[in-house]
Order: C-alpha cells, then sequence, then structure tokens
C-alpha cells in the first residue's frame, strides 16, 4: 500500500498528546456495519462502505466505494463509460495503481499512489473514469475509493470544478509514539490541514496504525465521525470495539477519537489502513436519483430531463476514450 509511506515516521510532526486530563469527551462507537460486495461501471469490483447506515449519521457525505483491492491480469483492469453528475463533488483517492479521469469542462488527468482527485459536479458535468492503456495492457495491483460529498443548496448550481491534489500535498504527521502515519488530505487534524478545498466544512484522513500501535486524535465537535477500515484488524474507541477490513464505524458525538491497530495482523496487510472521515452536516433534505444528488425529486427529474437533451454538455470527441464509448447513466 505505497499511496505516500514514510520509512522512519519519527522525522514527521507529532500529534498532540491527548491524555486522560485534557477534559475532552472521546467519542464512543454508536454501530458498526460491514460493507456488502460488488461491482461498478464496466465491472470492477467494489464495497459499498455505507451500505445500510442512515444518510442523517453520514451527512454530508453520501456514498463511498472501496474500489478493490484486486490483482487485474493483463487485458482485465475496467473503469466506467462517460457519465453525468449534479449537486456533489466525487472524491477518487487511489492507494495502488493508476486511474485517468476525464470530463466535459476540461478538468482530468492521472491520478496514483495516493493522489486524489476532488471533482465538484455542481449544475452538471459529464465524465469518465478508467485504467490508462499502459495499465490495461500490464495488469497489475488496483486499489482506491471514491467518496461522495454532497453539496449545500445554495452550491447546487455551483460551475464545476476540478482538484488534481497530488501525494506529496498531503500533509503527513504521526501520533505521539510515532506508531501511527496520517495523511491529511482534506479538513484539519490538530492543526495540520490537508490541500482539498471544500464547500462543505469536513475531514478526510488516512492513516496506517502499526499493529499493536494506537492513534487517538481531536476531532471538530461540530463534524459528525467515521472510520472505515481500507484493511487489517483492529479496535474502535475507549470500548476496543473489534473492527476489520470492510467494516465502518460510526462514532457518536465528542471531541477526540481512537482507533487501534491489534498486534496479529494479516501477512499481506501488515498494519491497519484506516479512513478517517467527519463532516459538518447540513440538514438539508436529501432526494437522489443515480448520479444526481438534489434536494427534491423535481429537481432530480430535472437532471434526467437535462441530461437526456444534452444541456449538460457533449462529451468531447478528442477524448472518448474507445470506439463505441456508452453514455449511458452510472452511479459512480
Amino acid at each position: 500500500m505505497p499511496a505516500v509511506t514514510v520509512a522512519d515516521l519519527t522525522v514527521l510532526p507529532r500529534l498532540a498528546d491527548l491524555g486522560s486530563d485534557t477534559g475532552a469527551t472521546e467519542r464512543a462507537v454508536r454501530r458498526v456495519t460491514t460493507a456488502p460486495r460488488g461491482f461498478e461501471g464496466e465491472g470492477f469490483p467494489v464495497r459499498r462502505a455505507f451500505a445500510g447506515v442512515d444518510l442523517a449519521d453520514l451527512d454530508p457525505f453520501i456514498h463511498m466505494d472501496q474500489m478493490g483491492e484486486v490483482e487485474y491480469a493483463p487485458g482485465e483492469p475496467k473503469g466506467t463509460a462517460w457519465h453525468p453528475h449534479r449537486g456533489f463533488e466525487t472524491v477518487t483517492y487511489i492507494i495502488d495503481g493508476t486511474f485517468e479521469h476525464a470530463d466535459n469542462h476540461g478538468g482530468g488527468g492521472l491520478i496514483t499512489n495516493g493522489d486524489t482527485q476532488w471533482m465538484t459536479a455542481g449544475g452538471g458535468v459529464l465524465h469518465i473514469e478508467r485504467p490508462p492503456e499502459a495499465l490495461v495492457a500490464s495488469g497489475g495491483l488496483f486499489h482506491g475509493l471514491q467518496l461522495w460529498v454532497n453539496l449545500p443548496r445554495a452550491q447546487k448550481w455551483a460551475a464545476p470544478r476540478y482538484q488534481d491534489l497530488r501525494s506529496g500535498t498531503a500533509a503527513l504527521v504521526t501520533s505521539p509514539d510515532a506508531g501511527a502515519l496520517v495523511r491529511v488530505i482534506a479538513g484539519t487534524v490538530d492543526g495540520w490541514s490537508g490541500p482539498g478545498s471544500t464547500y462543505t466544512p469536513m475531514t478526510m484522513a488516512h492513516a496506517s496504525v502499526e499493529p499493536g500501535a494506537a492513534l487517538h486524535v481531536p476531532w471538530d465537535r461540530e463534524q459528525n465521525a467515521l472510520a472505515y477500515v481500507l484493511s487489517g484488524d483492529g479496535y474502535a474507541g475507549a470500548e476496543r470495539r473489534p473492527v476489520s477490513t470492510g467494516q465502518l464505524v460510526v462514532f457518536g458525538p465528542g471531541e477526540s477519537l481512537r482507533v487501534a491497530a491489534a498486534v496479529g495482523q494479516e501477512g499481506r496487510h501488515p498494519k491497519l489502513e484506516v479512513v478517517l472521515l467527519g463532516g459538518r452536516p447540513l440538514r438539508e433534505p436529501v432526494a437522489w436519483g443515480g448520479p444526481f444528488v438534489m434536494n427534491t425529486r423535481e429537481e432530480v427529474r430535472q437532471a434526467f430531463s437535462d441530461y437526456s437533451k444534452g444541456r449538460l454538455g457533449a462529451v468531447p470527441a478528442k477524448r472518448v476514450p474507445h470506439a463505441g464509448a456508452s453514455r449511458g447513466v452510472q452511479t459512480t
């Protein structure tokens, strides 16, 4: 799992040591869910990270897929066809492998090994996500995730925007005992800020926790708190609730949260790899239809109508990846 690694964690800045006398309320675990497996786009495997969780507990997040982890043989890598989005943002974080993105507003590029592409669909965009031709030919390891972040009502019709966040721009910090590496992608963790610019106040970080180590971090009390286990075995909360690969932790209110890695880990995944998410809830109505996330069902119907009439734009001829590419509606 290359996603930005550091050979010597002791050279990194340290997070604050949250001892028992800080007065901060630690967040308890409210529930743990297990992501079901499925397929997306042209047939790449995913885990539906938020399946079975009420949107009120996720707000402002809508959906998240863990893409892979999968070892492709030559000719097997898959992506999506061109498809529309309106009303939210997609955050695509690649841990292993390479993915290519293009949209009809000129955004796009390659992301690999810790890079993030942040696409604000706003009033409407067409885009495609696919493995580059070299990866299709060679095969190889592919692993990442895509998060959907809802936009506030006032920004639903914002102009599409694209952020290309290189892996080297993430803030890198470690726990007080250097037992965990934290990559801050968006928002702020104990004063360390990530490069992602968001419409909705939120936090996104990827932590690698060594066997037997723990990560206890301050957390904005106005944001909710989620932890998704990309791989490994460990515990969540002061109550040490057991968690493992493909499980989502929903924390309750408070000012800090805790995850810890089990002493024994599977050989292929020597550490606990976990994504920490938090956002200030919008508390607005959500009407979700396929690739459109709006506030009312009428707005969703209008989005489908606008797409069918070409009002979200056209696929640029020079960006079509292969003959006969479908423009059917997808949900990634």
